[in-house]
This record gives structure tokens, C-alpha cells and sequence, in this order.
């Protein structure tokens, strides 16, 4: 017996080594998982010494080379290095000492020669990619997320590859220089500066930075260390009011980052840049954060609203040193958890640096709007994706992540306890720290510390996309309720049950009752409702703390604006508003609901949403006869509203912007014409040079006779030479020569004109705007087959924005039918872009549906 198992394996071996298994090809463009997967085994201890010499010439090339030390753990498969990039700028590779032949294909550089099991350093010379280096005439700055550090070196570009930097940048004399690690010296080499730093945190690529160029900065200590911001704002009103504030909300978010973790500031530095036109609002780079300077440098005009969301913005980005940075996602399907928890401490951070304010409102105004704007679509998706290579991580981010995933993250908040959620955090972030995790390393921590089956929770919460839309049922007896019941059903008709709570509350003439509800199955009794009088009215989730489409009676509407409690009152403004979308309310009876609330709102952050939803239903979800029909009645009451005395300020700021986008008349454009050049003044109205340059683009807009005139004039009250290029760069799209706009719109299938993104986003709003909307149809092809080129060439949210800029604005059959065209004949796009594609054009639909 035992010389036949011997035989037997000896026949097995020899089959075995004369038939190998097949090696599997890891190779394809972009990152794919099972590459990625293989690496992580494959490779530890990374560490890339950088250095990149930049000419003051922006034309030029950028030599660079890369020391890459690291240890090799399996030579089954060549090592992959990352570089999407054109292959002629790579220029040597020598490996372990010896010079190898450079082998460049589908994104990748393939290395298999004189490579050995253990430490190994490969030295790179090559030309720094451009295409997220971002390189303007003075200055230059990187933005790599998701994928995007091998477009600039040769790197493991995946986020469970973390490593350490050693940079060397070398510039012209007169720039400054900033990036994730302290500085250690400068020598002088010609006419330039070598800028040495010491050796860097562990971080993941995407997380690596550098920024360069003609910055004033700033250095303070707002509390335990030196903290510097470089900045090209020369509005010295922004500056004074600005720099101190900034400082210290970051100081104020890492103390109580510190506090509610229990972890220390886990990096060695903690510096920041504000960069004009900058594509995002802030990104969480180490110890080095990038913002959008208008974003963070405000003056005492800007509107609280204003001035709180910046402060968030600080908080938000402050929040990824622990969550994102120091603990990072394994793979970009769990993006949405580093987004997740630094909006929700963020939320939780503001709260005493803005002691006034309504805070559960503030949550509600920063997260429904957006998570319902893309969950009530037919592209909308999971919190968690599916994702198969990383080339297509950009494509996950959106308002599902930033909106619904803290709403969730509330929800479970309250679930399971808010001692029992602190504690399980302070445990995942000690566990995990400067490595990886996933979702479920959370969810297996929060699920020993309660009896909530949170893996089931989950599943519906995080897993699977949509809202539940909630339908009552009430019967009554005489003038008392006998029964009320709450039944939900999946918005999009599927089985999917949401476990949440919320509160609802009873109207008498006099009193109110609120009543919790807790829903977790098809329907719930509400007991605590049954023997109560019979109310004028039944608002529902109340408190904003559940999510869905709730339900709302045209004949309780008149309610809404006496309802005394902002929170409710604010929710129930949102909830007819996606109502209205829902085809159960009219949008005109929903206009005129919003109206009557602009005028009566005292609540700045309720009064702000009800701006919005009322431009939003005016240009979106009225036809030109009901706007034609309403326009003049509707300018003329806000303009009267502006004179009135004794309006908040910034109230009065938000009806501006309300009149601003309808006052297309001519006699409103003579109105907007001197409130512009001065002559006409509306008392307590606080207006900025931003203010006034973007008046000036918007009487272009609505082609007031003396355009020209006003842009050429508006130009030149600008001292910053950055917003200067910005408005020169708008003014083709304004022209009211079609010709001029059309060739100008055509420029932009060319990357290089697309590089601002954020002046692009603008100005395709501007040609594609509904008043235009009869002589730029005939573009829209070209900007949904752009899409995919856009997704390659563009940062994370521009697919989006460009999308909605453009065909996102239509009304009109026609516009659909292309959309639908465009999808017909591109079956195989990927499905986060077609997703972004009907998120974006959702009001298309539905406003041609609803005709």
C-alpha cells in the first residue's frame, strides 16, 4: 500500500513538472485587482527616492529619476512598475547594478532580469508625465488621486502599497516648494534652488505631493507645531480676514481629531497651499494639503453659510490625516469610507466652532440635497462598488459617497450607540494605523461591541443603492386617529427594506406631537399615534434624520412655512421638493410654495435651499410658457423683496443670486446693469470684486447691449493675474457671436484646453445654458462623445461636471433622444460612466416624462 501512494505521488510530480500550470497573465492597461492582489504579496518595504529638476519654462521637459528600493518576495511573475505615460520619456533602467532594456507596454514597465528574492534597487531616468502635474507659466502642483502618481513616476500605484519618499526638487530660485515631508536644506545650483526633504511618513501614491512656484506664504504655531501656507490671493481685505481663521480651524480639527481617537497627530508635518482654480475643494495630501483658494479665503461678505462651509471644508480635510491617510482603504471600492468618516467628524467638529447654529439642520442642508440628487436617479449606485481595475476608481466618487454614506454612518450611530461607535472607532484606527483596512475590518470590530446584526444592516445600507419611498395609511374614527401605518417600498422596485427611525410629527392649531418611529420591515403600526386627535396635518421625519421620499399632501402644504421648529420646517420644504421630482406634486404648485418661503424665511440656511430649488424648478422643470408666464411677475417681486428693510445680509445675498439667475428681461438686465456700475445701491446687499466680475459675466450672458463695454471694463478692475486669465478664458463662451462660441466649444476636444477644469465647467454652463439651449443642441454629440476621453484625462469629478454643464441642462426631446443614441451605440461604456451620464441628465428625463 504504501509503495502505491509513493508511486502515485511520484507519477503526480513528474506530471506536474512536465505540465506546469499556466502562469496567468496580469498585464492589462490600467491596475487591474488580480495584478494588484499579486503585487501586494509580491513586494514590501518601498521606498522611492525622487528627484525632478523643473525648468522655469513650462515647455520644457522635466528630467527626473527614481531610486526605487524595495524587497522582493516571489519572481513567479515579472515585476510591474506603473507608468502611464508615453514611453519615449522613459530614458534608462538599470537594475541591481545592471543596465536593462526598456520594456513598456499597456501602462507598464516590465522588469524580469537581474532581479533576486530580497532587497533589490532599480534606478529610473526618465521625463516627469504631465498629465496631472497641472504646470502653469509660475507654478506647478500635482493632484494624483486615484491612480494617477504613475502618469507622473514609474510607482506601485495601488493604495495597499504604502511606502516612504526621499524628494529632491530642484527650482528656479524665485519659487517655493512644499510636499509631504519636512524640508531639510536647499543648496544653489546655478540659477535655481535644490530643495532637499527628509525622508517621508509611509503614504500611498495617490497621497503623494509637491507643489512649486511664485507663492507668498505664512508660517504660525496656532497651537502645538509650526503649520505654512502657501498662497497666491492678493486681495489683502481676503488675506486679513482670512489667515488667522484658517490656521486656527486646523488646529481646532486636530485637537479634537486627537481627543475623539484617542491617536496622536500621526504625521510629522502639517502644511497647506491654496491654489487658484484648484479642480476639488481641498485634497488630503500628507502633512501637505491642497485647497481651492476662493474656497478658503473669504471676507467679512461672505454669507455664514459661506463661511461655515469652509470651515468644514478645513475640518473635512484635516479629518483624512486619521481617515484615509494614516488609515487607508485596501482598494479604492472602499474610497468611500475615507470619505465617509472625515465628512462625519467634520459634521462633529464644527459644531462648538460655530456655537449659534442649528446643527441638524446644518447636517441635513450638507448631505440630503446631494445624496437624494444622485440615490433618485437611474444611475445611482451602492456606497460600496465593485471595482475591477483602478483605472476606473475616479468614476466612484460622487454624491452617494459624500452624502448618503454620513447619512448611513448616523443611522448606525444611533443603532448601535454613540459610546459603542466611539470605542469601536478608536479601536480600528489603533489596529489599523499607517496600514490597511476594509469595510468589513470595521464592521467585524463595531459588530463584538453590539447585538445589532450589523452585517444584515449593512447590506442594504452599504451594499445596495437607492431609497425607500414611504407611504401612510390612516384610518379614523370620529375625530381620532384609530390607525397608523407606515409602509416603505424600494423606490426602485425591488425587495430592499431600510432599517431606520425617524420622527413625525401631529399639527394642531395650537401644539404639535412628535412621535419616533422605528421602521425595519414592509410596514410598521404606529401605536403611539392611535387615540390622538385627528391633526390639520401629518409632517413626516422631522427631525431629518431618515431617508427617503416621505409623504406629503398638496393640501398641508400651506403648513410648511408655519411650522415652527427649522429643522422640520427645512425637511419639509426638501421632502415636496423630491415629491415634485417624484411626479406626486406639481412643480408649479411647488414653485409657488418656495416662493411664498424666500419671502418669508428668516432661517439663512433653510432660506438658501429654498433659492436652489426654486432656480432649480424654474429652469429645469418649467417649459418656456410657464417661465414666460411667470418670469417678469417673479423678477419684480424679488427685486422689490431686495429693497426692504431689515432683511438679513445674507439673506439678502441669496435672494440676489435668486433674482441674478432669472433677471433676463430687459429691464431686470438695466436693473443688474446699475446695480453693477454702482449707480443703483441696495441697502444691507454686501458685494465683493468676485461679486461684481461674475455680474458682469452674467449680464453677457443675457446679451445686455453694452456687453462688451461692461467685460473689457470688469477685466480690468481685476488686480490678481490669476482671475484675470480665468475671465479672459470665459469670455469666448459669452460672445453673442454663435460662431465664436461654437469654435470655441469645438477647442475643447483638445486635453490642453480642458486643463483648468473648473473654468471649463463654467463656460460650457455658459453655452449650454437654457437661454442658449436652440443654437448649442447641435454640440451635445460632441460632448457626450468626449465622455470617455474626459474620464482619462480629467480629474475624478469632471466627468460629472462636464456632463452637467452640458446636455445636463436640457429640457427638450431631442436632447434625450440623444443621450439615448449615445447609449445605444456605446453598449459596453463603463457602468460608473453611464451611471454619471444618468445621474446627470436625470432632470432631462424626467422633466420629458412629465410633459
Amino acid at each position: 500500500m504504501q509503495r502505491r501512494v509513493l508511486s502515485t505521488l511520484f507519477v503526480l510530480t513528474l506530471f506536474l513538472a512536465c505540465n506546469p500550470r499556466p502562469k496567468v497573465n496580469l498585464l492589462e492597461e490600467g491596475i487591474p485587482l488580480k495584478m494588484a492582489e499579486y503585487r501586494k504579496e509580491q513586494v514590501s518595504d518601498v521606498v522611492y527616492s525622487l528627484s525632478f529638476d523643473i525648468p522655469s519654462d513650462r515647455q520644457e521637459p522635466i528630467p527626473s529619476t527614481l531610486q526605487l528600493d524595495l524587497n522582493i518576495h516571489d519572481l513567479s511573475q515579472p515585476l510591474y512598475l506603473d507608468f502611464n505615460a508615453d514611453a519615449s520619456l522613459l530614458k534608462s533602467i538599470v537594475v541591481n547594478g545592471q543596465v536593462q532594456k526598456i520594456d513598456h507596454k499597456k501602462e507598464h514597465i516590465i522588469i524580469t532580469e537581474d532581479l533576486v528574492k530580497g532587497p533589490n534597487s532599480i534606478t529610473i531616468g526618465f521625463d516627469a508625465g504631465e498629465l496631472s502635474l497641472n504646470r502653469n507659466e509660475d507654478y506647478l502642483y500635482t493632484l494624483l488621486v486615484p491612480d494617477r502618481a504613475s502618469t507622473l513616476f514609474p510607482c506601485f500605484d495601488q493604495p495597499n502599497i504604502k511606502a516612504r519618499y526621499l524628494l529632491e526638487i530642484t527650482a528656479p530660485e524665485d519659487w517655493k516648494v512644499l510636499c509631504g515631508a519636512p524640508l531639510e536644506k536647499t543648496t544653489k545650483v546655478g540659477n535655481k534652488l535644490k530643495h532637499t526633504f527628509g525622508k517621508s511618513d509611509l503614504m500611498s501614491t495617490y497621497l503623494f505631493s509637491m507643489v512649486a512656484g511664485k507663492f507668498d506664504s505664512i508660517t504660525e504655531n496656532p497651537g502645538v507645531f509650526d503649520m505654512t501656507m502657501l498662497f497666491r490671493e492678493t486681495d489683502s481685505t481676503k488675506i486679513d480676514y482670512s489667515v488667522p481663521i484658517i490656521f486656527d480651524l486646523h488646529q481646532r480639527s486636530i485637537d479634537f481629531l486627537k481627543d475623539y481617537t484617542q491617536y496622536d497627530f500621526p504625521f510629522k508635518k502639517l502644511d497647506f497651499a491654496a491654489i487658484p482654480g484648484f479642480q476639488y475643494g481641498g485634497m488630503e495630501h500628507v502633512g501637505a494639503i491642497q485647497y481651492r483658494q476662493s474656497s478658503i479665503f473669504l471676507d467679512e461678505s461672505a454669507t455664514q453659510r459661506r463661511r461655515m462651509g469652509s470651515a468644514k471644508l478645513i475640518a473635512h480635510e484635516t479629518s483624512h490625516m486619521w481617515f484615509g491617510d494614516m488609515v487607508t482603504m485596501d482598494w479604492f471600492n472602499d474610497v468611500w469610507m475615507k470619505e465617509v468618516f472625515a465628512n462625519f467628524m467634520a459634521d462633529k467638529i464644527i459644531n462648538p466652532t460655530f456655537p449659534d447654529i442649528n446643527h441638524a439642520l446644518q447636517f441635513m442642508m450638507s448631505h440630503y440635497q446631494g445624496a437624494y440628487g444622485e440615490d433618485r436617479t437611474r444611475g445611482t449606485n451602492p456606497i460600496r462598488q465593485r471595482l475591477d481595475n483602478l483605472k476606473n476608481a475616479g468614476s466612484l466618487y460622487g454624491g452617494i459617497i459624500y452624502n448618503k454614506a454620513p447619512i448611513m454612518m448616523r443611522q448606525l450611530e444611533t443603532a448601535i450607540g454613540e459610546k459603542v461607535f466611539r470605542d469601536g472607532i478608536r479601536e480600528y484606527i489603533s489596529k489599523h494605523a499607517y496600514d490597511n483596512a476594509t469595510w468589513n475590518d470595521l464592521v467585524t470590530i463595531l459588530d463584538k461591541r453590539t447585538p445589532v446584526n450589523l452585517k444584515d444592516w449593512s447590506e442594504v445600507w452599504v451594499n445596495q443603492s437607492g431609497r425607500p419611498i414611504l407611504t401612510e395609511q390612516i384610518i379614523y374614527q370620529g375625530n381620532t386617529i384609530k390607525n397608523l401605518t407606515i409602509t416603505q417600498h424600494a423606490e426602485d422596485g425591488s425587495a430592499k427594506l431600510w432599517p431606520q427611525s425617524f420622527e413625525i410629527t401631529l399639527v394642531y392649531p395650537d401644539s404639535t406631537r412628535i412621535i419616533p418611529v422605528t421602521i425595519s420591515q414592509q410596514e410598521v403600526r404606529v401605536d403611539l399615534a392611535t387615540g390622538l386627535p385627528k391633526p390639520e396635518a401629518i409632517i413626516y421625519n422631522t427631525n431629518a434624520f431618515g431617508y427617503g421620499v416621505f409623504p406629503m399632501a398638496t393640501s398641508e402644504m400651506d403648513i410648511i412655512p408655519r411650522l415652527d421648529d427649522e429643522v422640520a420646517r427645512g425637511y419639509a420644504y426638501l421632502n415636496t421638493y423630491e415629491n415634485a421630482l417624484s411626479g406626486k406634486i406639481s412643480p408649479l404648485q411647488t414653485f409657488d410654495l418656495l416662493m411664498k418661503g424666500v419671502r418669508q424665511e428668516e432661517n439663512e440656511f433653510v432660506h438658501s435651499m429654498l433659492c436652489g430649488q426654486a432656480s432649480s424648478i424654474y429652469w429645469n422643470f418649467m417649459n418656456e410658457d410657464q417661465r414666460a408666464d411667470r418670469q417678469l411677475s417673479v423678477e419684480a417681486l424679488l427685486w422689490d423683496e431686495l429693497f426692504k428693510k431689515g432683511i438679513d445680509p445674507n439673506i439678502k445675498k441669496d435672494l440676489f443670486g435668486l433674482w441674478k439667475a432669472i433677471a433676463y428681461s430687459k429691464e431686470a438686465t438695466e436693473r443688474l446693469y446699475h446695480v453693477w456700475d454702482k449707480s443703483i445701491e441696495i441697502p444691507d446687499l454686501k458685494l465683493n470684486q468676485d461679486d461684481f466680475s461674475n455680474m458682469a459675466l452674467t449680464l453677457a450672458l443675457f446679451e445686455h447691449e453694452s456687453s462688451n463695454e461692461i467685460l473689457e471694463k470688469a477685466k480690468s478692475q481685476l488686480k490678481n493675474q490669476d482671475k484675470v486669465k480665468r475671465f479672459e478664458f470665459l469670455i469666448p463662451a459669452l460672445s453673442p457671436d454663435e460662431a465664436v462660441r461654437d469654435a470655441f466649444f469645438e477647442s475643447l476636444q483638445v486635453a490642453a484646453n480642458r486643463e483648468k477644469e473648473s473654468w471649463v465647467a463654467t463656460a460650457a454652463g455658459y453655452i449650454h445654458h437654457p437661454l442658449r439651449q436652440k443654437s448649442a443642441i447641435k454640440h451635445v454629440p460632441m460632448a457626450l462623445e468626449l465622455l470617455e476621453e474626459i474620464q482619462k484625462t480629467g480629474d475624478i469629478f469632471f466627468p460629472k461636471r462636464w456632463l452637467s454643464a452640458t446636455v445636463g441642462q436640457y429640457q427638450s426631446e431631442e436632447a434625450l433622444e440623444l443621450v439615448e443614441k449615445y447609449l445605444e451605440d456605446h453598449p459596453n461604456v463603463n457602468s460608473s460612466l453611464k451611471g454619471k451620464l444618468l445621474q446627470a441628465t436625470d432632470n432631462l428625463y424626467r422633466f420629458v416624462n412629465q410633459q
